[in-house]
């Protein structure tokens, strides 16, 4: 009598955990469907915007002019020279504009860079569009190499009329090479 009960439990565990199985791997081919629908919702890693953010046009606002303040910075474990060529530029919001950085490998070693950006006043990030940048991708050094890297963008002339500086800060990182 005690093996029936026993026995009774054992099917009703595996059929709960065949159950389990059959819904975890349902909920796994329903991810990129449900996750469209929320990029849809929300607007977040659709790719359509970001082609349009990437061939961004807008009439170019001559009577007006941003100033951008340009910062380089590598952490201490880094072994890098980084710095913008200027520290500052007047842009006419609307017109494609770039900045050029220097930076260079201090190592007697290849190594592979990544460049973070950020964008004060953060209220100004959407204002703020770059066409090309050296942050996009990875970048490779070859020991003592030195290399001038630029960024391309456009400040929207949407941008508010109370705000006539942005600062555009870069923080120069090691990234591990995936070769």
């Amino acid at each position: 009598m005690t093996d029936a009960p026993l026995k009774k439990a054992n099917r009703s565990l595996t059929r709960q955990l065949w159950i389990f199985a059959a819904g975890s791997f349902a909920f796994g081919f329903a991810l990129v469907p449900l996750y469209n629908v929320i990029c849809d919702v929300t607007g977040y890693g659709d790719r359509t915007k970001l082609v349009e953010a990437s061939s961004f046009t807008a009439p170019e606002d001559k009577n007006r002019l941003v100033t951008i303040e340009l910062l380089s910075d590598s952490p201490a474990i880094g072994d890098w020279e980084f710095r913008p060529a200027v520290g500052s530029l007047e842009v006419h919001p609307g017109r494609l504009s770039e900045a050029k950085f220097y930076a260079r490998n201090l190592r007697n070693q290849a190594v592979v860079a990544q460049a973070i950006p950020s964008i004060a006043p953060l209220q100004a990030t959407k204002y703020f569009h770059k066409t090309e940048c050296f942050c996009f991708t990875p970048q490779p050094f070859e020991a003592q190499q030195e290399r001038e890297l630029t960024v391309r963008f456009i400040v929207d002339p949407k941008l508010p009329v109370n705000i006539d500086r942005l600062t555009l800060s870069y923080v120069m990182y090691d990234a591990k090479s995936t070769s």
